[in-house]
């Protein structure tokens, strides 16, 4: 009889302990995440396919976790699940912007439409003011457009410079930890404008380098540098970039911009800069 007691007591405890529930705060936020993104009116048509996969994510999370997996497995799937969310946030805000801009463009034609109806009703009796006002109608309108195409050249900003070697584009060290290479969640919406505008430019190549500071070896940091150099292009690559246009390397501490003096010279000095090609896929040169 005791020995049945005791089997009844463990099998009570082993049933006890299978149905406590287990609890991720990454899942949490990735949950949060998801339904908010999921909920906004944009959401399918600007971003069906961060949605869908932010979804899906965050069901093998949810999946994981009833199974009781390890709580890094879950951990990980969750924050899959709020990258995804996060980007398709990114493109939801870039395509109510757009929607803006256009608003703003028929707004102006309607203003426009109006003023050369009251223009040609007054022209019988008034011509020089008729003149006058299609004039002014016509400054507006090259104006109209001139906001517009500012407007969209403001989208596709990838506040590349122009130098001797051609546009070079520098991501600062906020992309990533000291000493690391893997990049943070603040390079998406940047990597996210960059893929889109070599989809838009299918001549357009890029040569993407890698630099750090003068902390540590030269051998340390040339490795890093390159590490750093492929994260970006693998980012790329995970954004429909083919490979073949993205060359990567690495430059360790050689080519520094500030001074390694002070923590916010070497700040400046970590960083990546990538460098685009003429339309044809020509490089001016390869090197800084």
């Amino acid at each position: 009889m005791n020995r049945n007691i005791l089997s009844a007591v463990l099998v009570a405890l082993a049933t006890g302990c299978a149905t406590t529930p287990m609890h991720s705060d990454r899942l949490d936020e990735a949950r949060a995440e998801v339904e908010k993104v999921s909920a906004d009116p944009l959401a399918q048509q600007a971003a069906g396919k961060d949605v869908e996969e932010a979804r899906n994510d965050l069901q093998r999370a949810e999946t994981a976790l009833q199974q009781r997996q390890a709580p890094v497995d879950v951990d990980h799937l969750a924050y899959l699940a709020l990258r995804h969310a996060q980007s398709g946030e990114a493109r939801i805000a870039e395509a109510r912007a757009r929607q803006q801009v256009a608003q703003a463009q028929d707004e102006r034609n309607r203003v426009q439409l109006h003023e050369r109806e009251l223009e040609a009703q007054n022209a019988r009796s008034a011509a020089e003011n008729a003149k006058s006002s299609a004039a002014a109608a016509q400054n507006d309108a090259a104006n109209a457009q001139s906001e517009l195409a500012n407007a969209r050249q403001e989208l596709k900003d990838l506040q590349a410079k122009q130098t001797a070697r051609g546009l070079v584009m520098t991501l600062s060290d906020v992309l990533f930890d000291t000493g690391q290479a893997t990049l943070k969640p603040g390079a998406d919406r940047a990597l996210d404008r960059l893929a889109q505008f070599l989809k838009d430019s299918p001549g357009t190549n890029l040569l993407v380098e890698g630099h750090t500071d003068s902390v540590g070896t030269d051998d340390y940091n040339l490795a890093l540098s390159q590490r750093r150099a492929q994260s970006v292009a693998d980012a790329l690559s995970t954004r429909g970039v083919a490979t073949d246009r993205v060359q990567t390397k690495g430059l360790g501490k050689a080519y520094p911009v500030a001074s390694n003096d002070t923590q916010a010279g070497r700040q400046q000095n970590r960083r990546v800069e990538i460098v685009f090609s003429d339309k044809s896929g020509q490089f001016a040169q390869s090197s800084p």
